[in-house]
């Protein structure tokens, strides 16, 4: 197999729903944020052999938003691209299906990332209302006309807005996360801690400039005011204040709240992939090399997000590691008591030997090593963008810090997970 190299990645200024972003669809962030991998990599859009970008919930006329997204952008119209939507991991897999494609020698480049933009979300007639639409188109005369409101009852006229809930399941993904904080016996007072740090650590890393090292900085579309850095982060935030909040999803008695949980936001992220020994030749520098991947999936009715703690180890013994080798981790942060639920699933043996099959559970991870940098409770989570913004951070983190490898691993809708390992490339 041949080998699949970071080169380099960033993505948009991450923001909350409904803010400065309100007026850009999916396809303009997404556009900005491969102009701006464009720019600050040097890349020759020659190199591209491939695009993959993920999105989650499509526009109707973008439903290939990589292909707009290549044609756009000022990329060869001659190179193909294709959409992903696996949820919060849609990016990640737009990242492994270049590696995958690299790896058997099938292209040499790629340009991966993904969009989400919560601001502009398709809003659908009610089916009735929708049917008599598509009816209408073959309407030939007045009285055809006249009948069109026959048989509609005024509730038809809603309009259906998305919920984030489980199709199969009908369970919102926080009340699923409560569900599984009670199982595992996550408290509260944990959960907002994790989250209380989240921030603390963002607003750390603002200041000190290692997010902005990621950032392309775009105009708001609002004003002509560049933005440069992430709004959803809230460094000022106490334990007191988030310990104050209501349960968001099992109420009265939940425990995850909006304070403890990850918002709706916008934003894109963009990456280049290159197989080694050609950027090696074209001078490049990459800062990681892909190692190994995995997917993983189970019912949605139960423990909707341990999809991490299913994954882990199956990267780790993939590549013969064991958690004391690994220096760099990114976790998906969907909400504090997500998290906290598959590093304790991690350390039990009860999980270990009947989830897993396992004798031994597969260790504690030290907290210090996880999300230095905060994480999507703080910095966001644009959907289909999250997966390549973790890649992102964790290739840049072995290089601060001079690690040697690091672990990313992801929860997702539906009950699936993901995780990937990286090693540092000097």
């Amino acid at each position: 197999m041949k080998r699949t190299v970071f080169v380099e990645g960033g993505r948009t200024p991450f923001l909350r729903s409904q803010t400065d972003f309100t007026h850009y669809s999916a396809f303009d962030l997404g556009r900005l944020a491969v102009e701006g991998l464009i720019t600050k990599s040097g890349l020759d859009p020659a190199w591209i052999d491939h695009v993959w970008f993920g999105n989650v919930i499509q526009d109707i006329h973008t439903t290939n938003i990589a292909r707009e997204i290549t044609l756009a952008a000022g990329l060869p119209p001659d190179t193909p691209a294709t959409t992903i939507s696996m949820a919060c991991i849609s990016s990640s897999m737009a990242a492994t299906s270049a590696v995958q494609a690299i790896g058997s020698d099938d292209i040499s480049g790629a340009l991966v990332g993904g969009v989400e933009v919560m601001s502009d979300i398709p809003i659908r007639f009610r089916k009735r209302f929708r049917q008599k639409l598509l009816q209408s188109q073959k309407y030939r005369s007045a009285v055809d006309y006249l009948s069109f409101f026959r048989g509609l009852k005024p509730s038809d006229l809603l309009p259906e807005i998305p919920s984030i809930t489980e199709f199969s399941t009908g369970e919102t993904m926080g009340f699923s996360c409560d569900k599984m904080c009670a199982k595992y016996s996550i408290p509260r007072d944990e959960q907002d801690r994790f989250a209380l740090r989240s921030h603390q650590l963002a607003a750390k890393a603002t200041k000190s400039g290692h997010l902005a090292a990621e950032i392309f900085p775009i105009c708001s579309s609002l004003s002509s005011q560049l933005i440069r850095s992430d709004n959803g982060i809230r460094g000022e935030s106490s334990f007191e204040k988030l310990t104050s909040l209501k349960p968001a999803f099992a109420k009265p008695y939940g425990t995850v709240t909006a304070g403890n949980s990850s918002y709706l936001t916008d934003g894109a992220s963009a990456a280049l992939l290159m197989e080694e020994t050609t950027a090696r030749a074209l001078d490049l520098r990459p800062k990681a090399r892909f190692l190994a991947h995995t997917y993983v999936a189970q019912s949605p009715e139960e423990d909707l997000l341990i999809g991490p703690a299913k994954a882990i180890p199956i990267v780790l013994e993939q590549t013969g590691l064991s958690l004391e080798d690994i220096g760099v981790i990114e976790l998906h942060e969907a909400f504090a008591g997500q998290v906290l639920t598959v590093l304790h699933a991690l350390e039990s043996e009860v999980f270990a030997q009947e989830v897993l099959g396992r004798e031994k559970p597969i260790g504690r991870i030290p907290m210090e090593k996880i999300n230095t940098l905060g994480g999507s409770l703080s910095i966001g989570h644009p959907f289909g963008a999250t997966g390549v913004r973790l890649i992102t951070t964790a290739a840049n983190r072995l290089q601060r810090e001079n690690a040697r490898y690091a672990l990313i691993a992801a929860c997702a809708a539906g009950g699936q997970g993901h995780a990937m390992i990286l090693e540092r490339v000097d």
